[in-house]
């Protein structure tokens, strides 16, 4: 065993007598470093930064941004708390991110991922200030998080009017929690439209939307960045044959895209407080690993 990875097993087992996170919202973070990324009429959109021991902004470490999942609908930056608090532990910039969802704004899926965009986006622009490297920017999220992670990754537009579309809002890794990826047909695979398409048909908050437009999947090129996805092989919610046929596009287009399935585990299995954090352990040290092959940890 490395010398990395038994040290994150003691952090692991150390933190296992933490009580289970009620995420909340507002969202409480001690420690977090609240900032204004995006205002929207009178409302104020946050990013909250945990920032390694002692870090300085001369440092420019890489940074990694994590969206909330709920179905585009609710949830919470505080979902990615425990992530941010370890990964931040390990030397990185860990950052949860506020986004209007229809619950509480009456916004459509691609309000939310103009506010995604907007953050990377916003973290970029405050490189210097923050001590971020640019360059190592990652953006993860579970669920619909996932999806405006991912969304970040491969989709063109979708930006807001009047920001400065000079500064990339294209993160240049993602940590994938069950993601939804795949939001329109993909020929040869009809057979899994058939429930899942009829439940995102049903869902308010995609009325009216061009499921194509705001699909990952159809707009996968060489530039999407390498990618990990962390998905329940039994998920009902979303399905984890949409994973893999994101896995297998990005892979024939010469990208890294790792699968890490996880059998028997359903929607929303990584989460902190699930089930003894078995899985949110094992999902986080698979992170480590793939943050730490790209060098954004050591």
């Amino acid at each position: 065993m490395s010398k990395r990875i038994r040290w994150l097993s003691i952090v692991l087992l150390s933190s296992s007598a933490l009580p289970a996170a009620q995420f909340a919202y507002p969202p409480q973070m001690d420690g977090a470093k609240v900032e204004v990324y995006k205002t929207v009429g009178d409302l104020k959109l946050n990013l909250y930064i945990f920032e390694p021991k002692g870090h300085s902004p001369a440092e420019k470490r890489p940074a990694i941004v994590f969206f909330f999942g709920g179905g585009w609908q609710g949830g919470t930056p505080q979902q990615f708390e425990q992530q941010c608090r370890y990964l931040a532990s390990r030397g990185m910039l860990a950052v949860t991110a506020d986004y209007r969802v229809s619950s509480r704004h009456g916004a459509k899926v691609p309000e939310s991922v103009r506010d995604a965009k907007s953050a990377i986006r916003w973290l970029r622009r405050s490189a210097s200030r923050l001590g971020i490297d640019s360059s190592r920017i990652a953006a993860g999220g579970g669920s619909a998080g996932g999806h405006l992670a991912a969304a970040a990754g491969a989709i063109p537009g979708l930006d807001e009017p009047g920001e400065d579309t000079k500064v990339s809002s294209r993160p240049n890794a993602l940590v994938l929690f069950n993601p939804v990826l795949v939001l329109a047909p993909v020929p040869g695979s009809l057979e899994l439209w058939g429930k899942f398409q009829g439940s995102l048909r049903a869902m308010p908050v995609l009325e009216g939307v061009d499921l194509g437009a705001i699909s990952p999947y159809h707009h996968v090129d060489k530039r999407t960045p390498p990618a990990i996805i962390l998905h329940g092989k039994a998920d009902t919610t979303v399905p984890y044959a949409t994973a893999e046929l994101f896995t297998k596009k990005m892979i024939a287009l010469g990208n890294r895209c790792d699968l890490a399935g996880f059998d028997g585990e359903n929607h929303g299995f990584f989460n902190y407080g699930r089930n003894g954090n078995k899985a949110y352990y094992e999902t986080l040290k698979k992170a480590d690993e793939f943050l730490t092959s790209l060098r954004y940890l050591k």
